[in-house]
Parts: C-alpha cells; sequence; structure tokens
C-alpha cells in the first residue's frame, strides 16, 4: 500500500463537492491560460540571447545582471500575494490585471533609453508575471479534478519547455533582424489575444469572503527576497562575502523571513497560510519545486552562453541548438501527465525527474572547448526529459492535498518557490562563474599578474569583446570560461541531492476524480479502499 496522507491541511473543514467544467469548456479556457503562461514563461529567456546587445546599446555591461535580476525579483515576490488576492476576489479580475501590468512593462521596456529605465520596467514586467503563472495553474485547479488534471497540466508543461527553449531562439531571430526591443513589442498581439479570450469566457463562480489583505506580509517576504538577492547576486561577488554589507543583507533577509512567519501565524488571512506546511506532501513538494527551480535555471541560462562564446553560434544558431532540450521536455511532461490521469499515481516521477537532472548536471560538467555537439545534445535532452516528469506534477500532487479553498494560495505558493529557487540559483550560478573564472584564468594564464586576470575575465563577460581577443589570450579567456561553466553545474549536485531525497520521502495522496468529494481529515486512501470492499460485501 502506498503511503498516504490526509487531504486537507490544517485541520480545515472539508469543502462541498467542487462543481467542475466540462471538457469543451475548459479547451475554451485553456487556450487563455496557455496564452498568457506563455507570456510569463517566454520572458525568463527571451532576453538572454539579446542581453549582449542591450549592454553594448546602453553601455551598461556592469549592469547586465540586473536586466534579469529584476523580473525574477518582483515576480518571485508577488507572486503568493496574486494567489492570495484572487482567493479573495476571484481568478478572472485578477487575471486580467496581470496581463495588464505585463503588457504595461512590455511596452515600456521597449521604450527604454537607458539602462536604468530598462531594469524599473523589467521589475513592472515581473510584477504582472507572477500573477500570470500562478493564476494559471489556479484557475486549472478549479475548472478540473484532480484525477483528470494530468491531462492538462502536461500540455501546460509543454508550453513552459517550449517557452523556455524557444525564448533564445526567438530572441535570437528578433535581435539578429528588427532589434532587441522587438523581444518586448512581440508580447503585445499575444497578451492582447489572451486577454480577449479570459474577458470573454472565464466566468467562475466565486464565494465572497471578508477582504482582509495582508500587506505586511506581502512586504515582508518581498524584502526577504529583495535583500537575499541582493547579496547574492550584487554585494557577495562585488564586495566580497565577508564584506560589512553583505553580511547584513544575508542576516537582514533571515531576520525579515522569521518575521514573516511570525506575522503569517498571527493574521487573519495570511498570503501563505502556515497550515499548508503542516501536510507533507506540500511542504515536501514545495521544497522540491525550489531545489529543481534552483538547477532549471542554471542549465537555461549557461548554456546559450556555452554555445555563444565557447562554439561561437549567433543567437539565433545557439537558439536553435537548445532544440534537445524541448524535444526531452514534450517527450516527457505530456505521457507522465497521461499516465497520472489514467492511474492516480504520480510519486515515481518526481524520483526520475531528480536522477536524470542529476545525471544532465554531471555530463554538462564535463563540458569542454572541443567537445562535440551531438553530445552536447543528448546532455540537453536528458534535462529536458528530467525536467519534463516533474515541474507541473508536483502543483498537481500538492493542489490535491489541500483544501479547495487554499487553491489559489498553494499553487501560487508551489510557483513561488520554484521561482524564488531560480532567482537564486541564477544569482549563486553567476557568482561562482565570476569567482571560479578567476581562480582558473591565475592557473591557466602562464606568470599570469592579477590585472592580467582580470582584463581576461572582463572579456569573457561579453561574448563580442571575448571574441575580439587575439591568441593566446583567447584561448586562455575561453578555456577558463568554460572550467568556470562546469564548477557551476557541479554546484548544483548537492541542491538534487536534497530533491531526490524529498521526493522519496514525500508521500503520496491518490489523485481525486472527477466525482470524488473531498476526504475527510484523517481519512487515508487505505481507508477508502478499505471502506469500498466492505460495501461490496
Amino acid at each position: 500500500m502506498s503511503t498516504t496522507e490526509p487531504a486537507t491541511a490544517g485541520g480545515a473543514a472539508p469543502d462541498s463537492g467542487p462543481s467542475y467544467l466540462s471538457h469543451k469548456q475548459i479547451l475554451v479556457i485553456l487556450g487563455g491560460l496557455m496564452a498568457g503562461m506563455f507570456l510569463a514563461a517566454l520572458d525568463q529567456s527571451i532576453v538572454g540571447t539579446a542581453l549582449p546587445r542591450i549592454v553594448s546599446d546602453f553601455n551598461s555591461l556592469d549592469k547586465l545582471s540586473w536586466v534579469v535580476t529584476a523580473y525574477l525579483l518582483t515576480s518571485t515576490a508577488s507572486t503568493p500575494l496574486w494567489g492570495k488576492i484572487s482567493d479573495l476576489y476571484g481568478r478572472r479580475p485578477l487575471f486580467i490585471a496581470a496581463i495588464v501590468t505585463f503588457l504595461g512593462g512590455s511596452v515600456l521596456s521597449a521604450l527604454s533609453q537607458n539602462i536604468e529605465q530598462l531594469i524599473g520596467f523589467r521589475a513592472v514586467q515581473g510584477l504582472g508575471a507572477g500573477g500570470l503563472m500562478s493564476l494559471a495553474f489556479a484557475t486549472i485547479g478549479d475548472v478540473i479534478p484532480p484525477r483528470e488534471r494530468g491531462k492538462y497540466m502536461g500540455y501546460f508543461g509543454a508550453v513552459f519547455g517550449l517557452s523556455s527553449v524557444a525564448g533564445p531562439l526567438l530572441g535570437g531571430l528578433l535581435t539578429d533582424g528588427p532589434g532587441w526591443r522587438w523581444i518586448f513589442w512581440i508580447n503585445v498581439p499575444i497578451g492582447l489575444v489572451a486577454l480577449g479570450i479570459v474577458a470573454a469566457v472565464l466566468r467562475l463562480p466565486h464565494v465572497r469572503r471578508s477582504h482582509k489583505i495582508d500587506y505586511l506580509g506581502a512586504s515582508t517576504v518581498a524584502a526577504a527576497v529583495t535583500s537575499l538577492l541582493l547579496a547574492v547576486s550584487w554585494s557577495g561577488p562585488s564586495n566580497g562575502w565577508g564584506n560589512a554589507t553583505t553580511l547584513a543583507l544575508l542576516i537582514g533577509s533571515v531576520v525579515l523571513a522569521v518575521a514573516f512567519v511570525f506575522i503569517e501565524l498571527r493574521v487573519a488571512e495570511p498570503i501563505i497560510p502556515m497550515d499548508l506546511f503542516k501536510g507533507r506532501i506540500f511542504s515536501g513538494y514545495a521544497g522540491y519545486a525550489f531545489l529543481l527551480g534552483f538547477a532549471m535555471f542554471g542549465a537555461l541560462i549557461f548554456l546559450p552562453l556555452y554555445l555563444q562564446a565557447v562554439k561561437d553560434l549567433s543567437p539565433t544558431r545557439s537558439g536553435l541548438a537548445l532544440l534537445p532540450m524541448i524535444v526531452g521536455i514534450f517527450s516527457a511532461s505530456i505521457p507522465s501527465g497521461q499516465m497520472m490521469s489514467k492511474s492516480g499515481r504520480y510519486k515515481h516521477f518526481p524520483i526520475i525527474s531528480a536522477v536524470l537532472v542529476s545525471g544532465a548536471m554531471v555530463l554538462l560538467s564535463t563540458l569542454s572547448l572541443t567537445t562535440p555537439y551531438w553530445q552536447l545534445a543528448i546532455y540537453m535532452f536528458v534535462m529536458g526529459a528530467g525536467l519534463g516528469l516533474s515541474m507541473q506534477i508536483t502543483v498537481t500532487a500538492a493542489q490535491n492535498s489541500v483544501p479547495r479553498q487554499h487553491m489559489g494560495t498553494a499553487t501560487s505558493t508551489m510557483t513561488f518557490f520554484r521561482s524564488m529557487g531560480g532567482a537564486i540559483g541564477t544569482a549563486v550560478y553567476g557568482a561562482v562563474l565570476t569567482t571560479r573564472l578567476k581562480t582558473h584564468l591565475s592557473d591557466i594564464v602562464p606568470n599570469a599578474t592579477q590585472s592580467m586576470v582580470d582584463g581576461l575575465a572582463k572579456a569573457a563577460n561579453s561574448v563580442q569583446a571575448l571574441h575580439g581577443l587575439k591568441e593566446p589570450l583567447k584561448g586562455f579567456a575561453l578555456h577558463g570560461l568554460v572550467d568556470a561553466m562546469d564548477d557551476v553545474f557541479l554546484v548544483s549536485l548537492p541542491f538534487l541531492a536534497i530533491a531526490l531525497i524529498l521526493a522519496i520521502i514525500t508521500p503520496e495522496q491518490r489523485l481525486a476524480g472527477r466525482h470524488d468529494g473531498p476526504k475527510a481529515e484523517g481519512e487515508t486512501e487505505d481507508s477508502l479502499e478499505s471502506s469500498a470492499a466492505a460495501a461490496m460485501h
């Protein structure tokens, strides 16, 4: 018998039987939700291939990482707030607000006149993206029973994989063509389509409750995440990890995080109800989502760098070279969702996912200047298959383990943990790359002086500057960059090992079907099966 867990968290009273939509109604709504999700997921990756051109135009190489970090920062910090407010006011008005916010940020980003404006407007984009991603999953939880959800969540996983890998390709095509500003303009028609569909067809019944928004909790968690990211992505690499500013930011993030927990335990309408974490399924997969997000974003960001800097591919060709990863995601996400829907079981998928992603990271850590593309393609396929097996399945499992009134909050919290893992992972990987690059250059360059090492390290931050170096300096810089990237991939292994342990020890609760009512507190899968057997006799 499988290990099981009650369906409700924190002793909440079970919901009355939910009313789900028909297959035809779901397909109509799905179009708008997938378009909104595509917007948010695309902008996590489309900027990467355009960054060298952007910072060259604005002459701001030192602020390159903040174009990505600002987006991740606001999307991560706002995710729980979107979910909670949608539980209070309904999915439709909040999803529309998220689309409008995202489109406004896109237009302003396209019109940016300097790097500071672009960073600020990317933060506005991220604010909308935090709602697009979490509310799409929450709405799916509202209209589809858990047992059938895998059939649809698999397609959501494929959309996320498509946008993650199509982003660098599309970013390269637009950068090489009409210019980098079009990576933001292209969001407008897609967003208007999503806005029209959602406004027209997303009309779900909503029971209004008393509205007590936890603004103090929202601001505290935003400050905690901001402080941590500033320490990891700015002060640590720039000032040193023992610097007073770095330590103050790290200590501040811990203090704020603890304060956030105390606040959530005391307010009437917490944005992240702490009762959710009393359930082993929800808490286990929230941690898993964080750790997998940590590893995933590292691969998505640094593989294009390897292809452009080391293999000398154009932005467009480097995007095409990432296609094996999307094939892996498609080949795993859709079948796994179908199998989960048929059996109601899912526990083995996250376990296999953690093993595959760990194996892919080990393989990627062997990359060198002479690694043939066919080998890299295999590594990327393995990575994609691993990601596809768990990206949406863990969300479905978490949704299935909480009361229906916490669906939006639970979904947005899962998205929050994955995004936070990605944001912190991106910052950590960048810090590791910068630190290890100088170390490797010192070992590689004969009789290297500090000024020579610093100069080569600075050149390695820009593909154009790197390719402009003359031999043997170019060879030294490329060798050091590849060695540093190998270290980056290895850094993810301890986190993936913890993810594997979580996947193994997290219990499984069989997914509810369309006509299944919510389980009562303390009722397990085994007890349900025993009751059914007794009724038959």
